[in-house]
């Protein structure tokens, strides 16, 4: 029988993978599951899933070349989120073991976290309720309302096109700065990144994260914004400048800011940020919610599901390296 070893810790295969999603892969296969709290390192996941013909990793799961060569067995090294950074996808290759990966089920989650971002950070929410919570007054201060105002997009994927459709019905002007992808709804204003960071009342940062986006939001960038805008991350922390950041925050150039993610470990937003009194920040829960981690779970287990069926499945990222799993079924390996 088919053996699949689940990385995450049982509190995080709780939160990230779901009983139904657990349930179902059982089902399927045998399953074991990582018996501690700890994120696994290589070494030891190597001895945990010995005899597995699967891993299914979580988020600080390392899949790299000494585990592949530690695993002869292994055909499938899968990530149950869209995210695959902590895998070496040419190691992986180079062993002849498949790589997938899920499609986002997170941009309405991550989508409402930022609207709810941008009305937190303009009717002072969080610390009015903080003030009150240490028996403090908190005073009654002038609010901003989103309608009317510019909203700036930074990057125009998925997440952005489904924010967009609701800043639109909210009634604010948007701007959309992407080089690469086009506009493709009215009413949205392209622009380049100079443009809309000196228009916009809300620059929401989700670029994709590559090398050339390191440091995109740099101290130029905070400089280059409007006086009094609002800045929000809901994309990934190496995005930012976080020295440059903190000096636009502590010159008052930024009104506030709303974290999600940040440079911490397993994409946390950093405590010397975290605590900044113009920043709101949350622990990387924009997608937790349970259709976005259903999504993915599931759509992980119908992968496993082709998999045992001979089937390619959608979200492999390298099939023609995935030879480990073609001898199974009797092909031969390539030349």
């Amino acid at each position: 029988m088919t053996t699949i070893f689940l990385s995450h810790s049982p509190a995080n295969l709780a939160q990230y993978f779901g009983e139904r999603a657990t349930a179902a892969l059982r089902a399927l296969a045998e399953v074991r599951f990582n018996p501690g709290e700890a994120d696994l390192p290589a070494q030891q996941l190597a001895a945990l899933a010995a005899d597995c013909d699967m891993v299914i990793s979580y988020r600080q799961t390392p899949g790299e070349e000494a585990l592949f060569a530690a695993l002869p067995r292994l055909q499938a090294f899968m990530r149950c989120a869209i995210d695959i950074r902590n895998i070496d996808v040419p190691a992986a290759s180079r062993h002849g073991v498949l790589v997938t990966q899920a499609s986002a089920g997170f941009v309405a989650s991550v989508s409402e976290w930022i609207v709810g971002a941008m009305i937190d950070l303009s009717r002072h929410i969080s610390a009015s309720s903080a003030l009150y919570h240490a028996g403090q007054p908190a005073p009654s201060l002038m609010g901003r309302e989103l309608r009317g105002a510019t909203l700036g997009v930074i990057g125009y994927g998925q997440i952005s096109r489904y924010l967009c459709n609701i800043a639109l019905a909210l009634g604010m002007r948007i701007l959309v700065a992407d080089p690469y992808t086009p506009t493709d709804r009215p009413g949205l204003l392209p622009a380049s990144l100079d443009q809309l960071l000196a228009q916009a009342d809300y620059v929401v940062c989700l670029a994709a994260a590559t090398p050339a986006t390191e440091n995109l939001m740099d101290a130029r960038a905070f400089a280059a914004m409007k006086p009094g805008a609002f800045f929000i991350n809901a994309a990934r922390g190496n995005l930012v400048d976080e020295d440059a950041l903190l000096a636009a925050l502590d010159a008052g150039q930024l009104a506030g800011c709303a974290l999600d993610v940040g440079r911490a470990p397993d994409q946390m937003p950093t405590a010397r940020l975290a605590a900044h009194p113009r920043v709101i920040a949350t622990p990387h829960i924009g997608g937790l919610t349970l259709p976005a981690i259903e999504h993915q779970a599931m759509e992980t287990v119908a992968q496993v599901a082709d998999l045992l069926q001979g089937r390619m499945p959608t979200g492999a990222v390298n099939p023609g390296q995935a030879w480990r799993w073609r001898q199974t079924f009797g092909a031969p390996r390539p030349a």
